[in-house]
This record gives C-alpha cells, sequence and structure tokens, in this order.
C-alpha cells in the first residue's frame, strides 16, 4: 500500500548547533527535568496516602499533573490558549493527535487520564511518567475486551475524565485522520439513563515559530523522541498551542460507536481547519 503523501514528505530538519541553541537545550532540559522528576516524586509520595484513603478517586494528585504541565510550556516559552469549557459531565474528551506536546496541552487545561495503547507502558521513560498519572492501558486483544470495559466503567464511576486520541497514531500537526471507532464503544456499554455519559470533541492546533516548518511540532511515523525533544529545546523563540473544546456530545443521541466516532471527528476536524485557514 503506498503511504499517504503527507507521509512521504521528509520532516523538518533539526535545530542548527548554535552556541545559543545548545545552551537554550541545557537551561531548559534541566529545568524540564526538575520540574517533572520533582513533581514526580511529589506525586508517588502523595499517592501513598492518596491509594489507601481514596483508591480509584485521585483527588490530589491530578493537579500535580496539571501543575507539571502548565509550567513545562511556561519553561518551553510556548504560548498556550484555551478556548471553550472543559466539560464537568462523566464521560470522556477525544482529540487529534499531532505531537507528543499534546500531552502538556490537553493537561494544562483540565485534569485528565490518557488512554494508550499498553506497548506505551514499556517506553523507556515515558512509560514509567504515564503508569504514575494514572494511564489507563489497553490491549489490541479481543480476549480482554471485557476486562477493559469493566476498567472503563471503573474509572469513569470514580469520576476520571479520560481522554483519548481516535486517530490511532500521531500525525505532521497539519491534518486529521479519520476517527477510529472501536474505543467508542466501551462508552456505550457503561451508559445509561441513570449515569448518562458524554464525549466532548476537542482540536488541538500548533502555530510553529515563525521562518519554521510549519509542522515544526508535528511527530510521526519513524521519528525518534530524543531529537524531536532537543529540536524543542533548542529554538529560539517558540509559537503556540491552541485548545479548542467543542461543545459534548450525549451518547445517547447516537445509534452507535460508527455514528459518534464521525460525529466527534467532524467537529475536532472543523475546529483545526478553520483555526488554519484564519492563521
Amino acid at each position: 500500500m503506498t503511504a499517504p503523501p503527507w507521509q512521504d514528505v521528509p520532516p523538518p530538519r533539526g535545530a542548527s548547533w548554535s552556541l545559543g541553541g545548545g545552551l537554550r537545550v541545557v537551561l531548559r532540559g534541566l529545568a524540564l527535568a526538575v520540574l517533572v522528576f520533582g513533581c514526580l516524586l511529589l506525586l508517588l509520595l502523595v499517592r501513598l496516602v492518596e491509594r489507601p484513603l481514596f483508591g480509584l478517586d485521585r483527588p490530589i494528585t491530578p493537579h500535580i499533573t496539571r501543575f507539571v504541565c502548565r509550567n513545562a510550556l511556561r519553561i518551553l516559552g510556548m504560548g498556550f490558549q484555551a478556548e471553550g469549557t472543559p466539560m464537568q459531565a462523566r464521560g470522556a474528551g477525544v482529540a487529534n493527535h499531532g505531537s507528543w506536546l499534546d500531552i502538556f496541552a490537553l493537561n494544562a487545561r483540565q485534569c485528565v487520564y490518557f488512554v494508550a495503547k499498553v506497548e506505551v507502558s514499556g517506553w523507556a521513560g515515558i512509560g514509567w511518567l504515564a503508569r504514575a498519572t494514572g494511564t489507563v492501558f489497553i490491549a489490541r486483544d479481543r480476549r480482554q475486551a471485557a476486562a477493559q470495559r469493566q476498567l472503563f466503567r471503573d474509572r469513569l464511576a470514580a469520576g476520571h475524565h479520560l481522554m483519548f486520541f481516535p486517530e490511532g497514531t500521531s500525525t505532521d500537526a497539519q491534518r486529521v485522520l479519520p476517527f477510529k471507532p472501536t474505543l467508542f464503544a466501551a462508552f456505550f456499554d457503561a451508559n445509561s439513563a441513570e449515569a448518562p455519559l458524554a464525549i466532548q470533541p476537542v482540536s488541538v492546533i500548533y502555530t510553529a515559530p515563525e521562518g519554521a516548518d510549519p509542522r515544526f511540532y508535528g511527530w510521526w511515523g519513524e521519528m525518534a523522541f530524543a531529537p524531536h525533544l532537543l529540536q524543542v529545546l533548542a529554538v529560539r523563540r517558540h509559537g503556540a498551542v491552541r485548545v479548542i473544546y467543542h461543545d459534548p456530545l450525549p451518547i445517547a443521541d447516537y445509534p452507535d460507536r460508527k455514528a459518534l466516532a464521525r460525529a466527534a471527528e467532524a467537529r475536532v476536524r472543523a475546529g483545526v481547519e478553520t483555526a488554519q485557514t484564519r492563521r
């Protein structure tokens, strides 16, 4: 099968390693490391008390994660803007996936728990952070479908706001891929008249640094994490990320997972395309 044209275009070249770029990598990298790992230690200590007292409920530690994500963007010098109102009702958010920076952007405005494929739990560094912050890991195994549906029910019953990326992969941050309907089925299983659920579409839009490739923040295909991280740390003046929260979609209004996936995709796509047109 021939790859879509956008996947054939080489990613933007890394930042040139000037003295200033190297200095920014060191200073920003150290500040991020202190922020992330210092707060991770705090989170783990708080969790020692939070877990036995509240079980699945996490009334304190998600706010530590949100603090880290918002201040990570500040350390980078990356502009951040949020539009709309994050959903307070039970359910989940769905967003387009253009970069590893999505995690920071989506957590900066709202306390959420990401849904990720189980392989992520084994990634060096990232997997450890994901487990510590309460990420829900799912396996592409039909034999585990019933257990995973129950896991979703338990997390939703605990008041967790889940967030997942229905495209199934990251992109160059310039487009929205078709949403896969698979995960939407779990929310139909957990929905009821007594405890209705909703899905909130969320559009994530990046503006590249001035003069940089528009795909500067995109992370896709076989791109390695470390070089992309260094590129982001080295840039002199960052662009921005905007997060748009669209009106929630009550699950009861849709006949099946495919219809819900199409509706969520349409709203996320419209938000991204409208923002790109204005820009």
